[in-house]
């Protein structure tokens, strides 16, 4: 989808004077039967808190509704635009009508807002918000840099944030529940294997560690990996057949992926050296940069190579 596309589904969010829902209170509601009003089909928000929700039906018997819903007219009746909680606690309390401001949104735009709308008001845990951020940079184009502008917050919380999405679906539902933090799961990244991650994963919990003891975890599980596949022997070797910098060489490798939080190989040469960083978008790549330009502390000034992304 063309960036372009974005229009008066995000100004209706972000504060536009002439839309949204911050501005329904301008606008003659319509009092809408709850049962002629479906979800958004975009919502991105999977997961609704029950108590909170009785609560909010609570408030709702003594108080009534104080901000009408947004919704948008459809064939056979209207679909929520915004103000699903508000919906779902209504029902819970027994309401058989609703509040509701009427307005004629695209599919694009309820798109945008039923993002927008949720990750502003933070009712998203980490790895909705991860997808919600994806899919505003992959349907409507925007670039890290736009999201973050948008939402109020950092392009490396952004980047970081999505990046979650590349952990195991088990992993992901442990951030999802609030049983993992984002800088508890984070450095799970630079494991190879499922099988570390869900490890590693489960004794943070179990030890209730600190983001940086999961670092220091994971820095030693990958220093257990498994023997790599043998390089052909150089014609002329060391006489205890070892590489004297290998040990090194690996313990500088486990620490650059906890540090940058991806894949990182090092590849030894007679003349010069590489290091191989991977990284699985542009703005990831410029992530990888950021930190390797900001960082004060020297990973260490004992190899030296060749750096290559």
């Amino acid at each position: 989808m063309n960036k372009r596309g974005l229009g008066r589904g995000l100004d209706a969010l972000f504060g536009s004077p002439n839309t949204g829902d911050a501005n329904v209170h301008n606008e003659q509601p319509n009092e809408i039967a709850i049962k002629d009003i479906v979800p958004n089909q975009h919502q991105p928000r999977r997961d609704f808190d029950e108590e909170a929700l009785a609560e909010l039906a609570q408030s709702i018997k003594q108080h009534g509704i104080i901000q009408p819903v947004v919704v948008r007219k459809t064939l056979s009746g209207y679909e929520l635009v915004a103000g699903e909680r508000r919906w779902r606690a209504s029902q819970l309390a027994g309401l058989k009508q609703i509040p509701a401001v009427v307005r004629d949104y695209t599919d694009a735009e309820m798109m945008e807002i039923a993002l927008i709308e949720n990750l502003q008001r933070r009712n998203l845990n980490m790895i909705e918000e991860a997808m919600a951020f994806r899919r505003l940079m992959e349907e409507f184009g925007l670039t890290q840099e736009e999201v973050a502008q948008r939402i109020g917050r950092s392009r490396s919380m952004i980047a970081n944030i999505v990046r979650l999405l590349n952990l195991h679906p088990e992993v992901q539902d442990f951030v999802s529940r609030g049983t993992l933090t984002m800088g508890q799961a984070r450095p799970l990244l630079a494991l190879e294997t499922v099988e570390m991650q869900l490890d590693a994963a489960n004794q943070i919990i179990e030890e209730d560690l600190s983001a940086r003891d999961a670092e220091e975890l994971v820095r030693r599980l990958a220093a257990r990996r498994p023997a790599k596949k043998a390089e052909p022997k150089p014609s002329v070797e060391p006489e205890n057949g070892d590489d004297p910098n290998q040990f090194f060489m690996n313990e500088f490798e486990d620490r650059l992926k906890v540090i940058l939080g991806t894949q990182v190989r090092i590849k030894p040469g007679k003349m010069k050296s590489k290091i191989e960083i991977e990284y699985y978008s542009p703005e990831d790549l410029e992530r990888i940069m950021e930190m390797l330009s900001t960082r004060q502390e020297p990973v260490s000034s004992k190899f030296r190579g060749q750096l290559v992304v």
